[in-house]
């Protein structure tokens, strides 16, 4: 008798044996591991809200003592709050002097900013306009208008604010900061532009760089300089100038130090003066700073009207007098001279100080000095990092030449800077040697630089990032569910249960049909015997 068998596909064997208990946890897994890896990936992807593509736009108006500049930055607006990604777009010089100069007429001081004003109306896109927030921040030339007479520092400040409401700008706002926070702002803003706070990972993530020392920065303005770095947990904390900045979810301790009346421009009027105390022929004066072959003459008030020289004023003062003075192109005596602008001597029990018997920790590492500082470099024909010889033998060369040979030492020659060059250098040589205890071996850590990636090394960057959110204190940047390391390693760790759990299945629907189609074979044999 032949029986025919009726062949049962794959499928339904597949069945029969997914029946069985280790079918059945194989099953199970899979699908538990296709669901969490979906899960897993979808949130990552998602776990956060997506802006509208596009760019975002912030001004601030650096409003120093000798000039105010206009700086316009952008960012993606899809990553606002993933900082490391602000450039600087556009940089104007508001023409004239600082806006501390219009103490006797306030109401002038808004107009010296139509040019540039202009110039940023036409960088920034008209439907940004109203969304752009726009500051002003103040620095020395206000601070020592407000100590000698807040009411006009207020007129100027008010006349501003009115001036810009009727911009098409978002005003935040004119305000005068401290000196501490102008330090730590150009801090900021060094270190965030040499990529020391932020850079992306192999995930192309904003993470915190492993092993990178911050850079200290030094700031030369026109009425004050300052000194900013990071300093170890263990200096004296009792003081004033050292402050915590929270910068990305880490802490830094930092020493900053302002000096007022230390800015080139103020420190100058100061060495006039003494020049002027000590001289015994009256108002026609020897300079060994300026330039051989090179005369001027300001009216006493160009020296005498400041906070910072009052305590030098003559008796007989009079600020209409003509005081006359003439290069003599003496290094040595200039050096000798300049020095006297510093009490190197006053630190009393302090283990470390600065100059004046200020506090500060020893500096380390590497630091940054821009403003004045690079200006003075750049005319020395210097850049970067060099050793203290070079600056020194640099220095000497320029304060020999005749005033008629400046303008082709000069990139550019403008006579109020170019006359300055020589007292500024030997003025940097005391600030930063005497003062701030640089040695020989510490000098070529400095690194004179402008900016970086087209981006000026200022303090304006460092206060719209603050300003803005774009640092936020105390909140990790990082803020997806799993880290990239952990969520690639979980990833496959799912996917492999997956396939292994696959395999499994395949193997045992393989081995079903196998089976049946023994069975099969040797029921047909049978059945033909």
């Amino acid at each position: 008798m032949f029986t025919v068998l009726t062949r049962q596909p794959c499928e339904q064997a597949g069945l029969k044996a997914l029946s069985r208990t280790p079918a059945i946890i194989a099953l199970v897994v899979l699908l538990l591991s296709v669901v969490v890896l979906v899960a897993i990936t979808l949130i990552q992807i998602h776990q956060k809200e997506v802006l509208l593509p596009g760019l975002k736009y912030g001004i601030v108006l650096d409003a120093g003592s000798s000039r105010t500049t206009v700086y316009v930055y952008q960012w993606p607006a899809e990553k606002e709050n993933n900082t490391g990604v602000v450039s600087q777009t556009c940089k104007c010089n508001v023409k004239g002097s600082g806006i501390s100069s219009y103490g006797k007429n306030p109401q002038d001081a808004p107009k010296a900013f139509e040019e540039c004003m202009q110039k940023v109306k036409e960088q920034i896109p008209a439907h940004l306009h109203r969304s752009t927030r726009m500051y002003l921040g103040a620095t020395a030339g206000m601070r020592l208008l407000r100590l000698q007479n807040e009411t006009t520092a207020n007129e100027v400040l008010a006349s501003i604010q009115n001036y810009f409401k009727f911009q098409p700008f978002d005003f935040r706002g004119a305000q005068i900061i401290s000196g501490q926070e102008e330090g730590i702002y150009g801090w900021i803003t060094a270190n965030y532009l040499m990529g020391n706070f932020l850079e992306k990972d192999l995930w192309h993530m904003w993470v915190h760089p492993n092993g990178v020392q911050t850079t200290g920065a030094l700031d030369l303005g026109g009425a004050s300089t300052q000194i900013s770095f990071a300093v170890g947990e263990k200096v004296e904390l009792n003081t004033s100038d050292i402050t915590k900045v929270s910068l990305y979810g880490y802490v830094y301790t930092l020493y900053t130090r302002s000096f007022q009346c230390y800015g080139r421009n103020e420190a100058e009027k100061r060495f006039l003066a003494t020049l002027l105390q000590n001289s015994t022929t009256g108002t026609n004066l020897t300079n060994p700073c300026y330039p051989r072959n090179y005369i001027t003459s300001f009216p006493g008030g160009h020296i005498f009207d400041s906070l910072c020289t009052e305590d030098l004023r003559p008796r007989s003062y009079n600020s209409d007098d003509i005081i006359t003075f003439e290069g003599t192109g003496d290094p040595s005596l200039c050096r000798e001279k300049v020095a006297s602008l510093f009490t190197f001597k006053a630190c009393y029990d302090q283990e470390v100080c600065c100059f004046d018997g200020i506090y500060q920790p020893e500096v380390k590492g590497s630091f940054v000095a821009f403003a004045g500082f690079y200006y003075t470099a750049t005319a020395l024909n210097l850049s970067g990092s060099f050793s203290l010889n070079t600056f020194n033998s640099n220095s000497w060369n320029f304060c020999s030449q005749n005033w008629s040979q400046l303008p082709q030492l000069l990139p550019q020659f403008e006579e109020a800077y170019a006359r300055s060059y020589c007292f500024s250098a030997h003025y940097i040589y005391h600030l930063l040697v005497g003062g701030y205890k640089f040695t020989e071996e510490t000098w070529p850590q400095i690194h004179f630089k402008k900016e970086v990636e087209n981006s000026s090394i200022a303090w304006s960057l460092g206060y719209m990032l603050s300003l803005t959110n774009q640092i936020p204190a105390e909140i990790p940047l990082i803020r997806l569910p799993m880290k990239p390391p952990t969520f690639i390693g979980t990833l496959a760790f799912f996917a492999g249960m997956a396939l292994l759990c696959l395999v499994f299945l395949v193997y045992l629907c393989v081995s079903s049909r196998n089976q049946r189609r023994s069975r099969h074979t040797l029921n047909h044999t049978v059945d033909s015997d």
